[in-house]
């Protein structure tokens, strides 16, 4: 049970350069297939997380290592966004790229002030994470950004902000912090409470 995490998230990984090949040489023909990777996909990230604190093996290590590959495996789906409708994207470049500016600062100032890189898995985190599932199936499956598109973008945007405060607020390094608020009762001393589900 204890190396099941592992398997989970060696998979997430492994699907990512599959998604971006599928895309790349497929095209279209491929896009159903690979909406069912991306939704197993986020099936093996909830799953990773709530067997490793289930069996006790949730540490710094694996928690770091969930972090990078759920960042490889989002990415591997904008690529594969662009190669089946390109101009789609180019059209909403602005904002695309203002999600990256915002991802590349919380890497930035967690790394200038911790010397590693940011591992919060906030609560407002994992809802831009469900919004992203939501975008990408209408980006690949339908074509179209919509609705859907910019409740990512300003989920994104706010999800961004709220880890930033995170990394600004804690006194330490730590992972698995809910919100800026936990954050901010950790830095005044107080113990916030685990559970299984959620952090």
């Amino acid at each position: 049970m204890k190396t099941i995490p592992y398997i989970l998230i060696a998979i997430r990984f492994i699907l990512a350069p599959i998604i971006i090949s599928l895309a790349y040489f497929k095209g279209e023909e491929s896009k159903f297939l690979i909406l069912i990777l991306m939704y197993f996909g986020l099936l093996t990230d909830i799953f990773d997380g709530i067997i490793a604190r289930k069996v006790g093996v949730s540490s710094e290590k694996l928690r770091r290592l969930d972090s990078q590959t759920d960042l490889v495996f989002w990415l591997s789906l904008g690529f594969a966004s662009y190669f089946l409708n390109p101009e789609l994207i180019k059209t909403e470049w602005l904002s695309i790229l203002l999600i990256f500016i915002m991802e590349a600062l919380c890497y930035i100032i967690s790394i200038w002030k911790f010397g590693k890189e940011t591992c919060t898995h906030a609560f407002l985190s994992k809802m831009w994470g469900l919004s992203l599932l939501i975008a990408f199936t209408y980006l690949i499956g339908f074509q179209e950004a919509g609705w859907a598109f910019y409740l990512t973008i300003v989920l994104g945007l706010v999800s961004h902000i709220d880890v930033i405060l995170i990394v600004l607020i804690l006194p330490k390094w730590q992972f698995d912090i809910p919100s800026s608020y936990h954050a901010w009762k950790i830095r005044n001393g107080k113990q916030r409470k685990k559970t299984i589900f959620f952090n």
